[in-house]
């Protein structure tokens, strides 16, 4: 029978092995389709995540139709392989998505949509809402600063980051690769979203695009980072 610590061990090999084996893959095997179960995982990692005061200032779509995909094709660089000539992640990932992050219509303190969150999804009683108004109003406009709408999505892209960190552990920890994607024009994205997926322009922005499946071939180059010494500080 395996020790508390025989497990634990065990966990953290598990973990540092899938760290070691996540890479960002820019073309993926386009015949080896994820699973219904895998992808919900995954998705559900995302939804689980955490976010600044709960507000889950994100959204998740799903791009699977190759006529949806290619509208994103000739601005998305970053889906293209990394301009290699190839078909990229557009063509080739299993699964492809865009997180999008709140403007400030919706996460502005005291708004009508965070009201409704706080009642239908945090379930909060109206003592505890208006404990929350006051004290995410302080955080925006005391502690961060965040007075203007740029500055509002580059939060909610914060918390985005953190949702779609998440769902690639939790892919590499199946065996399943995939790969972050900043590399697109943010205002021909937003234009597209807004004329062929009716995502409201005034309430949501591109913050990444993302690649999961599994890679055509390894990386010809091992893992490179600095040392922990260089990147760690102990006081």
């Amino acid at each position: 029978m395996n020790t508390h610590t025989d497990v634990q061990a065990q966990t953290r090999d598990q973990i540092l092995a899938a760290f070691n084996f996540r890479h960002a893959t820019k073309v993926f095997d386009p015949s080896r389709k994820l699973s219904d179960a895998e992808i919900e995982t995954i998705l559900e990692a995302g939804r689980l995540s955490p976010t600044s005061f709960g507000h889950e200032p994100f959204k998740i779509l799903m791009i699977q139709t190759p006529e949806k995909r290619e509208l994103f094709r000739d601005f998305a660089w970053g889906a293209n392989g990394m301009m290699n000539g190839t078909t990229g992640q557009l063509g080739t990932a299993s699964h492809f998505g865009i997180i999008l992050a709140s403007t400030a219509e919706l996460m502005t303190a005291g708004s009508d949509y965070l009201q409704t969150h706080y009642r239908s999804t945090k379930q909060f009683p109206e003592e505890v809402i208006e404990i929350f108004n006051g004290a995410y109003g302080k955080f925006q406009s005391d502690d961060h600063h965040i007075t203007s709408e740029r500055e509002m999505v580059d939060w909610a892209g914060k918390q985005a980051y953190i949702v779609l960190a998440n769902m690639m552990t939790a892919g590499a920890l199946m065996g399943i690769d995939s790969c972050p994607i900043e590399g697109f024009d943010m205002d021909l994205t937003s234009k597209a979203l807004t004329e062929h997926f009716d995502i409201d322009a005034t309430k949501w922005k591109p913050a990444v695009m993302f690649a999961f499946g599994h890679r055509a071939k390894n990386p010809e180059f091992g893992k490179t980072r600095r040392t922990m010494e260089e990147t760690v500080s102990w006081y």
